[in-house]
This record gives structure tokens, sequence and C-alpha cells, in this order.
């Protein structure tokens, strides 16, 4: 179920037509249970890297990028992660999106949440990414490669290279104009996805009700054609364990 505890705020005239994303989805739900014992007591998001909460990291992210609306969805421990939003809300309109009773997953999150973002097309943001821009803004850099008529979903990736703290095996394979393709069973993948995109309103048409991944309709529209990828020019963390976080300050340090 979703609710809101903030009164909306209009939003700001947006001078000179400005960037085709206004509104962004912020993935706070998760147990974080690798990042265990750091989240005995906080939510994941709450975790400090580089002396700051991953979840203020994000924000800073959106307000440098032009977003004006968050929904961010809770979970575990949401009162905690409620009472840190209240500080937040001097740079950008907030809206929760209650998952207090059921954990619904990436897909079912944000289906659930569509009454509150509204837009056509929006940002969706994992909560527990760190990443530093490139030569452009990440946010524009996705606003500016997003192609309405072919796109149902524009997926933030990184070269497995340099998936800094990352111990997969990459995501996906990505043609010349940017289509995407899963990893192969028993692959490699050349790209690992970042917890970011760009998404349109119709990914979730006829999407299941309840609980579901978001792996589910990038499925459909890798199928369609429809799911694309860039590729992020700056830094990308993941910061999904203890461990992870040493590390990360660590390179963050080296610059």
């Amino acid at each position: 179920m979703t609710r809101q505890i903030r009164k909306p705020l209009a939003l700001r005239p947006d001078p000179g037509g400005g960037l085709p994303v206004r509104t962004a989805m912020v993935m706070a739900a998760g147990l974080g249970k690798r990042m265990r014992p750091l989240t005995a007591t906080r939510p994941k998001p709450l975790v400090e890297v580089a002396g700051k909460p991953l979840l203020d990291h994000v924000f800073d992210r959106l307000r440098t990028g032009g977003i004006e609306r968050a929904v961010v969805n809770v979970h575990y421990l949401a009162d905690a992660l409620e009472a840190h939003l209240n500080h937040r809300v001097k740079d950008i309109e907030i809206l929760v999106s209650d998952e207090r009773n059921r954990l619904l997953e990436t897909g079912g999150g944000v289906t659930a949440a569509l009454p509150l973002i509204g837009d056509d097309r929006f940002l969706v943001v994992n909560s527990d990414n760190y990443w530093v821009d490139g030569p452009v803004d990440t946010i524009r850099l996705l606003a500016a490669r997003w192609d309405e008529e072919a796109m149902d979903a524009l997926l933030l990736l990184v070269p497995l290279a340099r998936a800094n703290c990352h111990g997969g095996t990459g995501d996906f394979h990505m043609d010349a104009i940017g289509r995407l393709s899963r990893r192969r069973q028993g692959r490699v993948a050349p790209f690992v996805y970042t917890g970011i995109q760009l998404v349109s309103r119709r990914l979730f048409e006829n999407a299941p009700e309840g609980s579901f991944s978001t792996n589910l309709l990038w499925n459909r529209a890798i199928e369609a054609g429809r799911c694309f990828g860039i590729v992020h020019q700056g830094m990308w963390f993941d910061v999904g364990t203890p461990g992870a976080i040493t590390k990360t300050e660590a390179l963050l340090a080296r610059g």
C-alpha cells in the first residue's frame, strides 16, 4: 500500500524547458542483510560512507541533477528513515511509499508507488549506490540520451572492469545502438547495472500485483527491443558490505 505523509510542494517553474525528468523513485526498503552487523540497528540507506549516509549522497546527486520530487519507499526500520528524510525536505519535495506491511521488491515497490510518482518518465535509483559524476552530470546524461519513441527503460551501466567493489560477472551485453541483452549462463558480460535507470511508465503496464523483481519487466522490454543502456562516465561503487565501505573510502581518497 502507498501513502503520502507530506503535503506535496508545488513544482518550481522550469525556465527554458529544462530536463525531461523531474521525479525520482529512491529504493530504500531493503533489509540490508549483506551489510550486517551495521544494519542491525539502522537501515542500509543510513549507513555512512565518506562521512555521510548513503541516502544523503543520493539526494545530493538528485538535487545537482535537477530532480524536484523524490518518492522513497520504506520498510525495514522505516521510522528512522522517515525521520532522516525530514532533514532533506528543504532541498527537494519528498513523498513516502509505505511498505511497512509487506516488502514488495524492486518491481513491486515502483509499481505500488506509481500514483505518487505521477510522471510518465522518471528516474529510479537504488539507495545503496555511490557514484561520482564524469564530465557530464549523470542524471542529465541519461535525460539527454532518452528516446521516447524507442525506449521503455534506459539503464546506466558501468564496464565490469570499472565496477569497484563488485564481485559479479556482469549483467548485460550492449549492441552498437545501446540495446541490451542478458548475460548468458556461465559466461561473463561486459557491463554491470549501477542501480540507476530512467524509465517510462509504459514499462509497468500489465505488471503483476504484489512483490516481484524489476528483472521481469526488463526481460519483457529486452524481448521487445525497448531496453537500452548507456555507459557511466565517472566512478561507481557497489557498497553492499561493510568491507566495501573501507575499499570505497580508500579509492575515493586516492581520487
